[in-house]
């Protein structure tokens, strides 16, 4: 059995190589979904011999399949929004103390301790359903704070206004969480020219607004807020940990995370860094669940472990899938 705590304790890569393996092969023998789909890709622990080798399952099979590492009770179901008629994916977490830590440790790396901010979030297309992992965490964030403004704002975007400019003069470290096309709606309504406010979208205009590219929604959203930078999480229902960038759409992961790219052509392979491919992501807090997930997201990672993600696969251009039906 491996200790959950040692995910969190990583301080290098060697670490987290080690740890990997030691995840994958505990993972290939509790469960039966990546069990099946390593066994259809003639791969056992024997030929794995770096995190290069090992097999992502295709994010899809959550939507499809329970798949799950754990025997313990399932403590609660995360399901990703999709769209009306469309299959959602299913994250049974059995575990729950460990999304915590993740996100609260994540978090702290790259921006302090959560109890230092007003944390605002603006999510309402999230609020609006059950089952959400963002809803979660930003809920559990707010309660976390100290200060009493922390809180959700739904309809109540003038308020949010007032809180805003008030909570900025003050001089208050403010977090501002949102989904894009709610800060769009926000500047598009009110002026703001904030000092201390860190803006982070979380992506997705939710059908609600057009698509924009990343560089033209910071470059509306820095005019609208008055800030420098626009900060961005990177997170999704079937993960337990979350990347941030604190700008230009460069991403940092924490030391439990790592992003790789496949070629488009060969699901099988990893490319090297500097390449764009279809983004894999390990995430060894997904102990629980499958730590070895190759996401849709097309990107690049660059060099210093960062990584980039610049669009999304079309159905048709999925490849290496054809798998699914175990």
């Amino acid at each position: 059995m491996i200790d959950t705590n040692s995910i969190f304790n990583i301080n290098s890569q060697s670490d987290f190589e080690t740890l990997a393996l030691q995840i994958f092969i505990f993972q290939f023998e509790n469960n039966p979904v990546y069990r099946s789909f390593c066994d259809l890709l003639y791969k056992h622990p024997s030929d794995i011999k770096r995190i290069q080798d090992i097999p992502f399952l295709p994010i899809q099979f959550f939507k499809s399949h329970k798949v799950l590492s754990s025997q313990k009770p399932i403590q609660t179901i995360f399901k990703s929004s999709g769209t009306t008629g469309n299959a959602t994916s299913k994250h049974y977490v059995t575990d729950l103390s460990i999304y915590q830590k993740s996100f609260t440790k994540g978090f702290q790396k790259f921006y302090g301790n959560i109890e230092d901010y007003v944390i605002l979030g603006l999510l309402p297309s999230y609020l609006e359903r059950e089952g959400s992992s963002l809803i979660y965490m930003v809920d559990a964030m707010i309660k976390t704070s100290k200060h009493p403004e922390s809180g959700f704002y739904l309809n109540n975007i003038s308020e949010l206004k007032d809180t805003l400019i008030k909570l900025d003069s003050e001089g208050k470290k403010v977090l501002l969480i949102g989904v894009s096309f709610a800060l769009l709606d926000l500047i598009e309504t009110y002026e703001f020219y904030l000092k201390h406010t860190i803006v982070m979208e979380t992506g997705g205009m939710k059908g609600r607004r057009k698509e924009l590219i990343r560089k033209e929604l910071h470059k509306r959203l820095k005019a609208g807020f008055g800030v420098n930078a626009i900060h961005s999480e990177y997170g999704m229902t079937e993960l337990l940990s979350q990347a941030y960038s604190k700008g230009n759409g460069i991403f940092s992961c924490p030391p439990w995370m790592k992003v790789l790219t496949r070629d488009t052509e060969d699901a099988l392979s990893i490319q090297n860094i500097g390449q764009t491919g279809g983004i894999n992501v390990i995430d060894l807090a997904n102990i629980n669940s499958c730590s070895f997930i190759a996401t849709q997201d097309l990107g690049r990672v660059n060099n210093g472990h960062s990584f980039e993600v610049i669009g999304r696969f079309d159905n048709s251009d999925i490849r290496g899938c054809n798998l699914m039906v175990l």
